[in-house]
């Protein structure tokens, strides 16, 4: 990864988190690592746990951003995901991944952002 996409990366993240912020996500932490995954956000929504995947895009070179997001990925995040349940049983037991898709611009100019919710049925 260079230096220009860790910052684009990033750029995303925290466009991510303002998007979810005014959508009544409430963040608890972000860029949870563990030797198994990481996990983008960590939030509270819906009386849900909810650990979001965020991709972003300058074009559509390579597809659109949530096409990107693997059915290996999410089973990774499902498994980070249920390892920080077990680290915070103080919060809910109601697991849920969503996916939030940013970019790329459209004709007009406006920033494309997609948010999928409970991309996977089996947490």
């Amino acid at each position: 990864m260079t230096i220009k996409s860790y910052r684009f990366g990033q750029k995303g993240e925290n466009l991510a988190t303002s998007f979810l912020t005014s959508s009544g996500y409430k963040i608890i932490e972000r860029n949870f690592r563990t030797q198994i995954g990481e996990i983008d956000i960590i939030a509270l929504n819906e009386r849900c746990l909810v650990f979001i995947e965020v991709k972003t895009r300058h074009s559509l070179e390579f597809g659109y951003p949530e096409e990107a997001v693997t059915q290996s990925k999410i089973v990774t995040i499902a498994k980070v995901g249920e390892y920080y349940s077990k680290l915070h049983p103080n919060l809910p037991q109601s697991l849920r991944i969503d996916v939030l898709a940013i970019g790329p611009k459209d004709q007009s100019g406006h920033l494309r952002l997609r948010l999928f919710k409970n991309v996977h049925q089996g947490l």
